[in-house]
C-alpha cells in the first residue's frame, strides 16, 4: 500500500491519536518513550513530505473525499513543509533529550498529563500548517494553545501560574481577533477554504468588510506571534516553563502563527486588495524595526538567562516580519529562511540553558559564575548557538541575516538606514551574549559550583545535534533556502524559475 498520498493526514493523526494512549500509560518511562517515538514519526513524515515537494510532489489530501471547498482539504507546499520540518524536528529532539529534565520538574504521577499535552501542541502546530481551511487552523490553533497553557503551568515554579494567564488572556483576545476576521470574509465570500477564498475575493463588490477583516486577522495573529509590541505575554511564559517546553515551544510556536501570518498576507489579501501591500509595510516596518532595537536592549539589562533569551526572540521576529514587509521574494525568502535558522539557533540556546539548569537549579546570570570550567561542553554549545543567533559567518544565521540585508539594499537609499538598525540590533546581540560568556568564563566560580559537574549524557547530546545542525546549514543552506525561495515566488504569485 502506498502510503505517500496519506502523508498530510498521517501528519495530524498520528500524534492526536497517541494522546489519549500516552495519558494511560502509567509506568515510568513509558509516557515518554511513545511521546518520543511518535515525534520521530511525525518527523520521518515532514522529512517524506519535504523530499516529495523538492521532486515537484503537490500533496493535496480531501479529509472523507469530499471536493473543496464543501469539505475540508490537507494542502502542503513548500512553504508549510519547511514550518513542518521545523515544528517535528523540535518536537523530536528536544524529547530525546527531555526525560531527566522533566522527571527532575514534573511528577511522576502527573508525567502522562503532560505528555500527552505535549503531542496535542504538536498536532495542533502540525494541524495548522497542513490545513487548507480557515476555520480549521482556529480549531488547531486552540488545541496547541490549550495544551501549551498545560506545558507552560506543568513544572514547579508557580510564578509560570500568573505568566499562564497573562498568555491565555493575550491568546484568547488574538484568537478572538482572527475568528472575526474569518466570519467577516466568510459572509463576504460564503467559503471556507484559502484557496477559494482567494478567488472569490475578487467578486465582492464592497471591499469594505474584507479590509477590516484584513486588519483582525493580522493583529490576531500577530499577537499569537508576539509581535512587538504585542509581545508582552512571551517573557514570562517562556521563562517560567519547564526547560525543556521553553526550547520547544521557542521553536516553533510563534514561527507557526508567524507562518499563518504570512500565508494569509500574501496568498489571500495582498493579491486581492488594492494598496494591501503598501498598507502591510508601513505598519509592518515599523513596528519589526523597534522589535529588533528595543527587544535587544531589553535582553541587555536582564538577570535571568531565559528571560534574556526570551526578549532575543522578539527581536528574531522582528527580523522574519521586516523580510516580509519588503514584499519582495527577496525580503520573503529570507524571512522564511530566518524562521528556519532562528528556530535552530534558539533551540540549541534554550537546550543549553536547560544543560544549566539541571545541574545549578537555577537560570539567574550571577548562578552561573565560572560555570564553564566544570560544564565545558555545555557552555561551548551555547558559544556556538549564541554566534549563529549573531549571524556570524559559517553558522546558519549568517545566512538569513545575509538574505536579509541583500534584500533591504534592493530598496534604495532608504534601505542603507535599514541595514544600519539591522547592524546595530547585531551588535546589541553581540553584547547581551558576550554578557554570558563572560560571567561563565571570566568571573570566579561560586562555592556552591564546586560540585557541578556536565550535563546529563542525552540532553548535551541532542544540545550539540541542534549546534551541528546550525553550523552545517551555515555551510550548506541549500535545503532551507530551496524551500524559502519556492514558497516566496508562490506565495507572490511568480512562477517558480
Amino acid at each position: 500500500m502506498n502510503i505517500t498520498p496519506h502523508l498530510p493526514a498521517l501528519q495530524v493523526v498520528v500524534p492526536i491519536l497517541s494522546a489519549p494512549i500516552v495519558l494511560l500509560l502509567r509506568p515510568k518511562g513509558m509516557a515518554w518513550a511513545m511521546t518520543t517515538v511518535t515525534s520521530l514519526m511525525a518527523f520521518c513524515i515532514a522529512i517524506a513530505i519535504v523530499s516529495g515537494v523538492q521532486q515537484g510532489q503537490v500533496f493535496n489530501y480531501l479529509m472523507g473525499s469530499w471536493s473543496a471547498p464543501y469539505g475540508i482539504e490537507l494542502s502542503i507546499d513548500s512553504f508549510s513543509a519547511i514550518i513542518l520540518l521545523v515544528v517535528t524536528g523540535a518536537s523530536a529532539l528536544v524529547l530525546i533529550g527531555a526525560r531527566r529534565s522533566i522527571d527532575a520538574q514534573i511528577e511522576s504521577h502527573r508525567q502522562p498529563f503532560f505528555y500527552a499535552a505535549w503531542l496535542l501542541v504538536l498536532s495542533g502546530l502540525a494541524g495548522i500548517v497542513v490545513t487548507g481551511d480557515a476555520f480549521n487552523i482556529f480549531v488547531f490553533m486552540e488545541i496547541s494553545s490549550l495544551a501549551s497553557y498545560v506545558l507552560i503551568a506543568g513544572g514547579p515554579d508557580r510564578r509560570a501560574l500568573p505568566a499562564v494567564f497573562k498568555y491565555l488572556i493575550m491568546g484568547t483576545i488574538g484568537a478572538t481577533f482572527y475568528l472575526i476576521g474569518i466570519g467577516l470574509i466568510y459572509i463576504m465570500t460564503g467559503t471556507l477554504n484559502l484557496a477559494d477564498m482567494e478567488v472569490r475575493i475578487h467578486e465582492v463588490a464592497d471591499q469594505s468588510p474584507v479590509l477590516l477583516a484584513a486588519g483582525f486577522i493580522t493583529i490576531g495573529l500577530a499577537l499569537k506571534a508576539a509581535v512587538f509590541p504585542l509581545h508582552l505575554w512571551l517573557p514570562n511564559a517562556y521563562t517560567y516553563a519547564p526547560h525543556v517546553v521553553t526550547a520547544f515551544l521557542a521553536a516553533c510556536a510563534t514561527k507557526v502563527a508567524l507562518y499563518v501570518l504570512i500565508r494569509f498576507d500574501f496568498f489571500v489579501f495582498q493579491q486581492n486588495l488594492s494598496g494591501h501591500d503598501l498598507q502591510f509595510s508601513y505598519f509592518m516596518i515599523p513596528l519589526a524595526l523597534l522589535a529588533a532595537l528595543v527587544a535587544s536592549s531589553m535582553a541587555l539589562f536582564e538577570r535571568n538567562l531565559k528571560c534574556l533569551l526570551a526578549y532575543s526572540s522578539v527581536a528574531q521576529i522582528g527580523y522574519i516580519v521586516l523580510g516580509a514587509s519588503l514584499v519582495t521574494v527577496a525580503g520573503l525568502t529570507a524571512s522564511i529562511v530566518h524562521i528556519f535558522n532562528h528556530a535552530l539557533a534558539k533551540g540549541a540556546l534554550f537546550l543549553a540553558v536547560a544543560c544549566l539548569a539541571i545541574r545549578l537549579s537555577s537560570t539567574q546570570l550571577t548562578d552561573i559564575a565560572g560555570v564553564a570550567r566544570r560544564m565545558p561542553w555545555t557552555m561551548a554549545a551555547f558559544v556556538l548557538a549564541g554566534l549563529s543567533l549573531i549571524g556570524v559567518p559559517g553558522t546558519a544565521g549568517f545566512i538569513s541575516k545575509w538574505y536579509l540585508i541583500t534584500a533591504v539594499l534592493a530598496k534604495g537609499a532608504w534601505g542603507i538606514a535599514l541595514v544600519f538598525i539591522i547592524v546595530i540590533s547585531s551588535l546589541l546581540a553581540v553584547v547581551y551574549i558576550w554578557k554570558v560568556i563572560e560571567q561563565a568564563y571570566f568571573r570566579e566560580p561560586q562555592q556552591a559550583n564546586g560540585a557541578v559537574r556536565e550535563a546529563p549524557l542525552e540532553l548535551l547530546a541532542v544540545t550539540w545535534v541542534a549546534v551541528l545542525a546550525n553550523i552545517y546549514f551555515g555551510f550548506y543552506p541549500a535545503i532551507p533556502v530551496s524551500l524559502s525561495s519556492a514558497a516566496a515566488e508562490l506565495l507572490l504569485g511568480q512562477m517558480p524559475q
